[in-house]
């Protein structure tokens, strides 16, 4: 096993529940980044970005990112954390990154309120083309994929389990 998992994927992946019922099944503690950031800031994601910018939310997340030294943990990622070469170097020196891959569909279908959802983007960018640029990235860092995730939390855990038992050395 690993001494921790990150979760990487697009707003809506489901990396905050999955996370939450990963670390429970492995009796770990569960972090999720965009919660840190908005307990930090004292206002919520949206708020973040709308008072100053998308760039200054992926700064906050890649500064939270490079603060983690933590085992068994469970970490889900705000769906940016990509754009942070040194955050993502640093999550996969630290954990194995597991990317829950959905299509864009799923992510239109679970993501209503894109304006209210605090997803660092600019302002113009639709979710088409922010799946456009970030779905290489999530590839490129991930070291598990979880294709087509889309089924329950409980399905996810027990397929992500499954990959590490054979994708992660033993230490």
């Amino acid at each position: 096993m690993t001494k921790n998992i990150s979760l990487i994927g697009m707003p809506g992946a489901g990396k905050s529940v999955v996370g939450q019922a990963l670390a429970a099944q492995l009796g770990w503690q569960c972090i999720d980044t965009d919660r840190l950031i908005e307990k930090d800031a004292g206002v919520p994601l949206q708020k973040l970005l709308n008072d100053q910018g998308y760039l200054a939310l992926r700064q906050l997340e890649e500064a939270q990112v490079l603060s983690l030294s933590t085992s068994e943990t469970v970490i889900s990622t705000g769906g940016s954390v990509v754009y942070s070469q040194i955050g993502m170097r640093h999550l996969m020196d630290i954990s194995t990154v597991v990317f829950l891959d959905i299509d864009l569909a799923t992510v239109k279908r679970r993501i209503q309120n894109i304006d209210q959802r605090g997803i660092a983007s600019a302002q113009d960018q639709s979710l088409d083309m922010i799946f456009e640029e970030r779905f290489p990235l999530y590839r490129e860092y991930a070291q598990l994929s979880l294709p087509n995730a889309e089924g329950s939390a409980e399905q996810a855990v027990l397929e992500i389990l499954s990959q590490l038992e054979v994708g992660v050395p033993k230490s």
